[in-house]
């Protein structure tokens, strides 16, 4: 499947600008519930019902990163209750955090050849290519793989994937790099 980069990109108003933040403002208050704030739940049905990405709606391990980045990034004004919610003052971070997060998994989906959502040695070593693409020259594979697979499990995960991503500074090859990640 081919992602419309653009497309997405229009969908998650992340610029600094009173219009964007207008959108931002609008996208937030269809996602609520009415308290304020949003669960993963919420932030899950909005993806699919009123910002309309299937993508991403398809990719749970990109949104689970994102909402958790986000909701730790504030210091919430509601106590408790609050880190597990975002407020609107997190909601562009957690935007540009699910577009990036977004990117890493398309990376990490492009690499996992049978779909079981891990990536073996013989994916990654087979990926080597694209991978380079992305992130530049590997001389030793296995080695790399190594220092991903932190576990020690035999595959590289999602979460072990993106620390290594967010390290290399991974950028997709035809992606719209029109964002920046602060």
């Amino acid at each position: 499947m081919s992602i419309d980069w653009t497309d997405l990109n229009a969908k998650l108003p992340t610029e600094r600008t009173g219009a964007a933040k207008a959108k931002r403002k609008d996208l937030f208050k269809q996602m609520d519930a009415g308290n304020g704030i949003l669960s993963l739940a919420e932030v899950d049905k909005g993806i699919r019902d009123v910002l309309k990405i299937d993508e991403i709606f398809d990719a749970k391990a990109a949104i689970m990163r994102a909402f958790q980045i986000a909701k730790k990034r504030g210091v919430s004004s509601r106590g408790a209750m609050g880190d597990d919610y975002i407020e609107f003052k997190e909601f562009r971070f957690f935007l540009l955090s699910l577009r990036q997060y977004f990117e890493y998994w398309e990376a990490f989906a492009r690499t996992d050849a049978n779909g079981d959502k891990r990536i073996s040695l013989f994916e990654f070593h087979h990926a080597q290519e694209k991978i380079e693409v992305w992130v530049g020259p590997i001389g030793d594979m296995e080695g790399e793989f190594a220092k991903i697979d932190k576990n020690g499990g035999g595959h590289i995960l999602f979460d072990e994937f993106c620390e290594w991503a967010i390290a290399k500074n991974l950028d997709l090859e035809d992606d719209d790099d029109n964002i920046v990640l602060e």
